[in-house]
């Protein structure tokens, strides 16, 4: 099956098809440092880091890009009310940002360009875009004239001649046209500024991103990510300039991720109903919330509630159970029956690749693995020798490390908890040596709607997360 991806522009899933054979060039916009960020910047970063580690393991060169917007009227106000330098205040949150993503276990982006740093490609692309007329000068603030482009508003599906100037997009009686959007902003007192052909001053949020992608990855790119909050007018404006000077797609695929919602409402900062990713690594290992994301798909929203956590800490216990040893004294499995653990270990393989190959169908992909959880604990409890349980958990291992799994048992904090269902399985041992099957039984079935399944052999018995 070929790699299909769902294209915002084209609202539909299209094959995957490079600009380059091998390579990928990729650019996510990333956070605006003026803040601690939170889970839901996490769940933006784990969707890409997830499709870039698909890619590679699918034999692509990936050059990922991820950018820091360390200029910006919410740092400029933050640093006022702190009394901090704005440039000091960025980069202390981008130390942050950069050792939450760390601990999440997401790759290095190959560059991590910074809007501050990028200041000569910016005015040069602005430049351009009044010398050809698709922008104009007042006052010393630079605008884009979106009438200048017939096709603006494809990639939302907004026209026009009936768009209105929303929440973002300040209503200016200089302004050819009230949708015109700002390309440089001239300088007000005690705010950052660089010198350029219009006066003192600072880019506009879109051109920033516009010029560090044309920069680092060229004139077209194969895969542009966002979440679905910056389709407009921020993804929409990129393209709009960017096109103007290129005359070329800027992008092949856009790909946009849902929002991570907390009682039904989009965390953000401005709600005030943010969990920081520090505040949750306090608590759960970095798994967990990767877990949250491969549990859906990536263009839905994603709930957070202590139901919904408390489900994939339950799933995640069950991904480390296939990495138990087998029993010492076990006496191994019938060459039928461990051929047949390996069958399984390629169907998982396969089944794995498919819903992958489908727009990054991790759900999918996860269903496929527990399967292959099943088989190995089941395995195990039949009396599988270590050797005999190889084979499958290599291939558990080759493909929860494709998701950026870790499965680390000693970041699991389940210890007491392991310890008490140890003393009831050995309690539930001695009472069916009295032959006192009902509680016996009664310890079983208690620990199974806890999510505790239990498995006899010759050997003993074991116990899983389900």
């Amino acid at each position: 099956m070929t790699l299909r991806i769902y294209n915002t522009l084209t609202r539909e899933k299209e094959e995957f098809h490079t600009l380059e054979p091998g390579k990928v060039r990729m650019y996510v916009c990333g956070p605006t440092v003026y803040d601690r960020a939170h889970i839901g910047h996490a769940m933006s970063a784990l969707v890409f880091d997830i499709v870039r580690r698909y890619l590679e393991y699918s034999g692509y060169e990936v050059r990922f890009v991820m950018n820091f917007t360390d200029v910006d009227d919410k740092i400029i106000d933050r640093a006022r009310q702190s009394g901090a330098d704005p440039f000091q205040l960025a980069q202390g949150y981008i130390e942050d940002y950069k050792r939450n993503l760390e601990a999440l276990n997401i790759k290095p982006a190959t560059v991590n360009p910074r809007a501050t740093q990028e200041m000569a490609h910016i005015l040069e692309m602005i430049q351009a875009l009044v010398d050809q007329g698709s922008a104009y000068q007042v006052d010393g603030d630079v605008y884009y004239r979106v009438d200048s482009d017939p096709d603006y508003g494809k990639l939302s599906g907004r026209r026009l001649e009936s768009m209105n100037a929303g929440a973002r997009i300040q209503v200016d009686d200089r302004k050819e046209h009230p949708m015109d959007f700002a390309l440089w902003k001239s300088a007000k007192p005690g705010e950052p500024a660089w010198d350029s052909p219009w006066g003192k001053g600072r880019p506009g949020w879109h051109i920033e991103c516009s010029a560090m992608n044309m920069h680092h990855l060229g004139e077209q790119i194969d895969i542009h990510g966002g979440g679905n909050d910056l389709i407009f007018p921020h993804h929409e404006n990129e393209i709009a300039q960017t096109e103007a000077l290129t005359h070329k797609p800027f992008a092949t695929y856009w790909m946009h991720n849902g929002m991570l919602t907390l009682k039904s409402e989009k965390m953000s900062k401005s709600l005030g109903n943010m969990v920081l990713i520090d505040e949750f690594l306090a608590e759960h290992p970095g798994d967990v919330m990767r877990l949250l994301v491969l549990n859906g798909s990536y263009r839905s929203p994603l709930t957070y509630n202590d139901e919904v956590l408390a489900q994939t800490e339950q799933a995640y216990k069950r991904l480390l159970s296939a990495k138990k040893a087998a029993d010492p004294g076990a006496p191994g499995l019938e060459p039928a029956r461990a051929a047949a653990l390996e069958a399984d270990a390629q169907k998982t393989r396969k089944q794995f690749k498919e819903a992958m190959d489908d727009d990054f169908n991790s759900s999918a992909a996860l269903a496929a693995l527990y399967e292959l959880v099943r088989a190995i604990n089941q395995a195990r409890a039949e009396g599988a020798s270590q050797a005999q349980l190889v084979p499958a958990v290599q291939v558990f291992e080759e493909l929860t490390g494709v998701l950026g799994l870790q499965l680390n048992e000693e970041n699991t904090g389940t210890t007491k908890a392991d310890a008490f269902i140890d003393l009831l399985v050995a309690l539930r041992m001695e009472l069916r040596a009295q032959k006192l099957w009902a509680l016996a039984d009664k310890v079983r079935v208690d620990l199974k709607a806890l999510g505790v399944v239990l498995e006899d052999s010759k050997t003993g018995t074991t116990w899983t997360w389900e």
